[in-house]
């Protein structure tokens, strides 16, 4: 996956609008791997178990973590914020209960661009060492070839034999570096594999050429590497079945015991970057998710093919250098069914993440946001439950009244509710009816408190498994909004007054009712795309990408939707180079 520090996803999202994920249960390992040979001025000094099949493998590796946004950084290991990997990495990761590291690697900027395609011997060696400090903790290593697919083996369509010269010759050079290393070293030949200007048909059969090229020089360098597991992706590393299916076609052909499908899943686009209304993890990314890894179990793993999820998350959460796209109640519901699917499906699962901002801090060694760290390693063994929502929202402006949830528990059973260690009486504080959890009035008035706007109060509701799920008890008033003047097209601050509210999405159109905005086929905008909440300064955002691509003098009516439930008009207009925004 392509992604910058700040988590653009720089070349086209829609693409990755459903991907593939899943997991599977750990399988403890097996038997030795070879030795590092005796010429290595460097072996590696353990003998590190190997599972017996490639099923097993695959098994043993479950839950997987990337090294995002380092190794495949471009041009270097730092450009994109992260520092060179540590032991203390590795050796936190495995306290974590991660089983194996993917190490996604960009080779381009360390490779000549012309015959014979030599890579830079400082350049292998950093790779190495990183690749040696994971295995000497006992972990799973999966390397690959990263953002060169879009780089330069996109070309393949005007520049074929020089393409796969290329490719040959660089997993030419990986393949001898590595042949000796234990087989708890994995391959993957190409990250997310695409073609410029081609059909689908066309770039079915490209991926299909690199993929028996990528067999083929790996399991001709010898060593370790004539039994090593392989893994190939579908093309685009997408889980639809018009590409899985050929995939599948393609592993059994080869008749190689030691080959493994990869596929990345991301989630239903609109709900993983917060775009066309996607605000929640609704039953329409529900059934995404569900869809995705059926075809994962049916085409591959119930076929004998061995499955491993290279990446997952959501395009456009966590970010902490950005206000959240995706509201956490609803991350959380995603993260929770995704851990499911997988287990069902029979899938090992790889978290992508892109450093400190994003899942694990790099420097901290904890998780940013500890609540989505204990919610994802829940569910690599189990389910939790959850509710319709995080957030009991009360207005101000009238008497706090009863607030019902819809509780989903996901298989478990309903506990109670407790705020801190003291336990919210039954008929008192709540009420129970099949799976209506009704909060009381009398609770909420004593959660509110003072009243202040924002979270008043948390509690949790605990199940007979799993992680609690929190609900912020929350007091606000209907956002108020001001006029600006004076504004140009490089961005509109608009006057915010936000009241304990946060903001959901934005609904753009012109007097006519169709879209406005850079995103022309939804009226609802992409969060932090065209515009963005900024709490601490008061104000939302209206982004420069959608400013220019309004009408001039067309009047856009904005309606921007709260969480609480509360919508608010207002109206901007364009004028060459400013920008003017009124209450409507």
């Amino acid at each position: 996956m392509q992604r910058t520090r700040y988590l653009t996803g720089g070349r086209g999202l829609g693409r990755l609008l459903g991907l593939l994920l899943a997991l599977v249960t750990v399988i403890g390992a097996t038997g030795t791997a070879a030795l590092a040979s005796p010429a290595r001025k460097d072996p590696l000094p353990i003998r590190l178990p190997v599972a017996a099949s490639p099923a097993d493998t695959v098994a043993a590796m479950q839950p997987s973590w990337n090294l995002g946004n380092t190794f495949d950084a471009i041009p270097d290991v730092t450009s994109w914020g992260n520092d060179v990997p540590t032991k203390s990495l590795f050796d936190a990761l495995k306290a974590q209960g991660y089983r194996s590291v993917r190490i996604p690697v960009t080779w381009t900027d360390h490779q000549s661009a012309t015959a014979p395609y030599t890579i830079d011997a400082a350049w292998m060696t950093s790779v190495r060492k990183a690749v040696d400090l994971a295995l000497n903790d006992g972990l799973y290593v999966v390397l690959n070839v990263h953002h060169d697919s879009w780089q330069w083996i996109a070309d393949m369509p005007t520049d074929h034999d020089g393409v796969l010269a290329r490719f040959k010759a660089t997993w030419t050079q990986i393949a001898g570096t590595f042949r000796d290393h234990p087989r708890k070293l994995l391959f993957e030949g190409n990250n997310e594999p695409q073609f410029n200007n081609t059909t689908e048909a066309q770039g079915i059969a490209y991926n299909a050429e690199l993929n028996s090229a990528f067999r083929t020089v790996v399991r001709q360098s010898g060593g370790n590497n004539a039994t090593r597991l392989l893994f190939l992706p579908t093309l685009g590393c997408t889980p639809s079945q018009a590409r899985m299916e050929p995939l599948a076609a393609q592993l059994k052909s080869m008749n190689d015991p030691g080959l493994a499908a990869t596929v990345h899943y991301y989630g239903y686009y609109p709900f993983s970057v917060n775009i066309a209304g996607g605000t929640r993890f609704d039953a329409t990314s529900q059934q995404d998710m569900t869809d995705a890894f059926t075809r994962i179990r049916t085409l591959f793993v119930s076929q004998g093919i061995p499955t491993y999820l290279g990446e997952y998350g959501l395009l456009g959460y966590p970010d902490s250098n950005h206000p959240s796209r995706v509201e956490q109640g609803e991350a959380l519901k995603y993260y929770e069914m995704l851990g499911h699917s997988a287990r069902t499906a029979g899938a090992t699962t790889a978290l992508w993440d892109a450093g400190s901002w994003n899942y694990f801090n790099r420097t901290t060694l904890r998780w940013s946001d500890p609540g989505l760290g204990a919610a994802i390693r829940s569910s690599w063994t189990t389910r939790s439950g959850t509710a319709s929502s995080d957030r009991v929202y009360l207005a101000k402006a009238g008497a706090i009244t009863a607030k019902t949830l819809t509780l989903n528990p996901n298989g478990t059973t309903f506990r109670g509710l407790w705020q801190g260690g003291t336990q919210l009486l039954p008929g008192r504080d709540y009420t129970l009816s099949g799976n209506q959890l009704t909060l009381t009035a009398s609770a909420l008035t004593r959660l509110a408190g003072d009243r202040a706007y924002g979270t008043n109060a948390t509690i949790q509701a605990r199940f007979s498994a799993g992680v609690p799920w929190s609900i912020h008890v929350t007091s606000y008033d209907p956002p108020v909004l001001a006029d600006t003047h004076g504004n140009t097209t490089d961005g509109l601050s608009i006057p915010t007054r936000f009241r304990g509210d946060q903001l959901a999405t934005l609904e753009s159109r012109y007097a006519d009712g169709s879209a406005a905005g850079n995103t022309s086929w939804t009226p609802y905008q992409e969060f932090n795309g065209a515009f963005s909440p900024d709490y601490p300064n008061n104000a939302i955002t209206l982004l420069p990408a959608y400013l220019n691509a309004l009408t001039d003098g067309a009047q856009v009516t904005l309606t921007f939707h709260f969480w609480s439930g509360t919508t608010v008009t207002y109206r901007v207009t364009k004028n060459g180079g400013t920008v003017t925004g009124t209450v409507a």
